[in-house]
């Protein structure tokens, strides 16, 4: 899914820096997991890996894919899951219309003029949301089966809403792939034996975890994540919330994020270097954020190890050629040292 900040094309730099630069890391925490892209890929590479995020759609993508280990079963059932969910309709379930919360909101009908879903693709989000739900009660999911469906629903949407890329607003015409007919995929699944957590919490209740490494991408700027992805995070929690202004905001005054507030980025920056126990902290940022590439490096040495500290930076044009507006001195950063209290 389009992600602000996301890191899938630098996956392979996050790797190698972490395979060059440290020994012995079986255990990564992967404190701001957003769409689980990094969290999933460190997996794949063999780690174990603990996926957290405070929002909680970014909770269901981790716990949907990262957190299962087997590919589900669905063995209450005698019929593909993933097929009936494509498949469902009004007229295949007693869903009443009424109860349809994203058609309701965000699609248009005549109490309502939000131009996110089509139609046909806000009914099908909450048929199968709710069916998903009235499952898990029913005690037909395990919790692997009831996360991995759910993640499943969350990264479609995005793909026929009517966005430029995230949900604070929608456009005003109709794009063409909200034509298209909401489809899930089947969430691919990296099996192994390890251990894998996700948890849903504040970064600091994390912090204190020891595992071998750290690794820390929180946003660069003033933009909060959950006025973006609103209507994902309603998807996952599907509790009808009150919604406020032109494009139905939910409540998130309990959701912003320390680091995207200048007056508190650099405490928020030195509470995670500081506070973190980790063997070793990888931390991805960019040089336009709100806390200066000098400043965050001098932040960083003073928590190093002796002379650990490592800044690497990417060249962002690289990976966006095909956007001209890009500015040409934008640089992916990768920030890693070895923590102090390890170097006795």
């Amino acid at each position: 899914m389009r992600y602000i900040g996301g890191k899938a094309l630098l996956l392979g730099h996050i790797i190698d820096t972490i395979k060059r630069e440290t020994e012995n890391v079986e255990s990564v925490i992967d404190i701001f997991s957003g769409s689980g892209a990094v969290g999933n890929a460190l997996k794949a590479n063999g780690y174990r890996v603990w996926s957290n995020d405070f929002l909680y759609f970014s909770y269901v993508l981790a716990r949907g894919t990262i957190g299962v280990c087997r590919e589900p079963a669905f063995k209450h059932f005698d019929f593909d899951v993933i097929d009936y969910l494509n498949d469902i309709s009004l007229e295949n379930t007693a869903y009443p219309l009424e109860k349809c919360f994203i058609y309701n909101h965000y699609s248009p009908n005549e109490n309502c003029g939000r131009m996110y879903f089509q139609n046909k693709n806000a009914v099908k989000i909450d048929l199968i949301r709710m069916q998903i739900e009235d499952w898990n009660t029913a005690g037909l999911l395990s919790e692997d089966e009831y996360y991995y469906l759910l993640a499943a629903l969350i990264n479609a949407a995005p793909y026929v809403a009517n966005i430029a890329g995230v949900f604070g607003a929608y456009l005003k015409f109709w794009d063409k792939r909200t034509y298209n007919t909401l489809h899930l995929e089947r969430p691919r699944i990296v099996e192994t034996e390890k251990e894998m957590l996700c948890t849903n919490a504040d970064y600091t209740q994390i912090l204190g975890e020891r595992y071998d490494l750290l690794y820390a991408d929180p946003p660069y700027n003033s933009r909060e994540y959950l006025p973006n992805y609103h209507i994902l995070e309603t998807i996952a929690r599907y509790d009808d919330p009150e919604l406020y202004g032109v494009t139905g905001m939910r409540d998130y005054k309990d959701q912003k994020s320390v680091f995207c507030k200048k007056n508190a980025v650099y405490h928020a920056f030195e509470t995670l270097i500081r506070d973190c126990k980790s063997r070793y902290l990888l931390i991805s940022y960019n040089n336009e954020g709100m806390i200066g590439t000098d400043e965050l490096s001098e932040l960083c040495r003073k928590y190093a190890a002796g002379d650990s500290f490592r800044l690497i930076e990417i060249d962002y044009r690289r990976y966006q050629n095909k956007i001209p507006n890009r500015k040409a001195g934008l640089k992916e950063q990768l920030y890693f040292l070895r923590r102090n209290e390890w170097d006795t």
